[in-house]
């Protein structure tokens, strides 16, 4: 048994040694920046089409195995994550057992030996009487240091003070913030996602397909895309596309929000991201017809390749082909019907019907305005679940408060020794900071000018 007990006991020691130590952590760090650059040189979730005709199938094979092209959702980032978090967890424990009885100590240790062979103090002489310097000393003093002790001596008196004890907890929660940066960096890596999905204006869909290639993820919810509007400068760029969706649940909606670039919509930890747009190539055109005699409106569907009788017995119209790119002049008209329109005693024509010009036909002085109307829309979203990002938000905020609190705050102890000679008294004041010490010194030499003084 007790050979048993020894076995065990060495074994958590190798096991708190291996997990203390430095050297774990500066190779946990080096080798996460290292696999981070990796991702990002080499893409990430593309295809195995891509990644075949880039790097060839044998390369494709050894990095598709160990993970390469998903790092950041792969065992072993994990693991490497994990493995920092106990190092950084048992390091904190190792030296906080010492700082915590520095801390939270009630009635710390006065050695005024100590303060005397510091060499951050200030001696002088006064003529004022003992009793009325320890009224002095102390009162101001306890404007700036909240703990103060005085202890008495055959010849005088010594007044210790010290403040900002706790400060030396702010490395710790620099490495409580570091702790929360990574756990949200866990969390959302096995229980977030991140996916993408195409709607067409009326139609509603609960199924995304996630960023890693060829898996889906079935939604809570459903989304339906009630409208999708697009706008453009004259140079023919998208200046905004803006979509109308309704969340779905239960066959209710429970939701209804306009979204656009850098507007997403939130319902119950997931957003949702206007990413893309795009037009569902259609079944046949849908055409506007102007009279320039009567002033009539006609409306009327086409199919492709079908002849069609245009309205006041004109003639006829042909819709040839779609297109998503038009050429006229030069210009690039965007979306088009390409059509052949056959006149009464007249030879047949080509014309363009561009779908974002619908006075475009005014051109050709015709007896009707022909106009067609853009195809549907399809609304391409990206839709997030990331449940650890409060805990990163949380991180940062810890962390700005730590590094606040380690760089400009400092644990102080003041010492004041008052020993009577002769006719006069000598005074000593010296201190100590852990951190600072040019701020100590500086501090130090105001309060020997000022005690001098009163």
């Amino acid at each position: 048994m007790n050979k048993n007990n020894k076995n065990s006991k060495n074994v958590i020691n190798r096991l708190w040694s291996f997990f203390v130590s430095v050297k774990l952590t500066v190779f946990l760090l080096l080798t996460l920046a290292a696999t981070s650059i990796i991702g990002t040189f080499i893409p990430q979730n593309q295809s195995p089409a891509a990644y075949i005709s880039t790097y060839g199938e044998t390369v494709y094979r050894i990095f598709s195995f160990i993970d390469i092209f998903d790092m950041y959702q792969s065992w072993w980032f994990r693991c490497l994550l994990l493995l920092l978090v106990i190092n950084i967890i048992i390091c904190s424990m190792d030296k906080l057992s010492s700082v915590w009885k520095i801390v939270f100590v009630k009635n710390p240790k006065f050695n005024i030996s100590r303060f005397r062979n510091l060499s951050l103090k200030k001696e002088f002489v006064t003529s004022s009487a003992t009793e009325a310097l320890l009224d002095k000393y102390k009162k101001d003093i306890s404007k700036n240091f909240k703990y103060i002790k005085v202890n008495k001596t055959a010849k005088g008196f010594c007044l210790f003070a010290e403040k900002g004890r706790w400060t030396r907890l702010g490395v710790y929660i620099v490495h409580f913030s570091v702790l929360l940066l990574l756990l949200g960096g866990l969390v959302g890596s096995i229980f977030g996602f991140e996916g993408y999905i195409n709607i067409t204006e009326g139609e509603t869909k609960q199924i995304i397909r996630l960023k890693t290639a060829g898996e889906v993820y079935k939604l809570n919810f459903g989304i339906r895309c009630d409208f999708f509007k697009v706008s453009f400068y004259d140079s023919g760029a998208p200046k905004e596309y803006r979509s109308g969706l309704t969340l779905i649940e239960q066959d209710k909606p429970v939701l209804q929000q306009d979204i656009k670039v850098n507007v997403p919509l939130r319902y119950k930890g997931i957003n949702i991201f206007q990413s893309s747009y795009g037009s569902v190539p259609p079944r046949y055109a849908a055409l506007n017809f102007l009279s320039n005699e009567s002033g009539m409106q006609y409306h009327e569907k086409a199919e492709f390749g079908q002849e069609i009788n245009l309205p006041e017995n004109s003639g006829k119209l042909i819709i040839k082909k779609f297109t998503r790119s038009s050429n006229f002049m030069g210009h690039n008209m965007g979306e088009a019907f390409l059509a052949t329109l056959i006149l009464k005693d007249k030879s047949p024509v080509e014309i363009i019907l561009p779908a974002r010009f619908p006075n475009f036909d005014k051109m050709r002085k015709g007896a009707l305005i022909i106009s067609a109307n853009s195809p549907p829309y399809y609304t391409g979203l990206q839709v997030t679940h990331d449940p650890g990002v409060w805990l990163v938000y949380s991180g940062f905020i810890a962390m700005i408060i730590g590094c606040c609190i380690t760089f400009f705050m400092s644990h102080q102890s003041i010492c004041l020794e008052v020993t009577r000679k002769g006719k006069k008294n000598i005074v000593m004041v010296a201190g100590t900071a852990n951190k600072n010490r040019l701020g100590m010194k500086n501090k130090i030499n105001k309060l020997a000018k000022r005690f001098e003084t009163i």
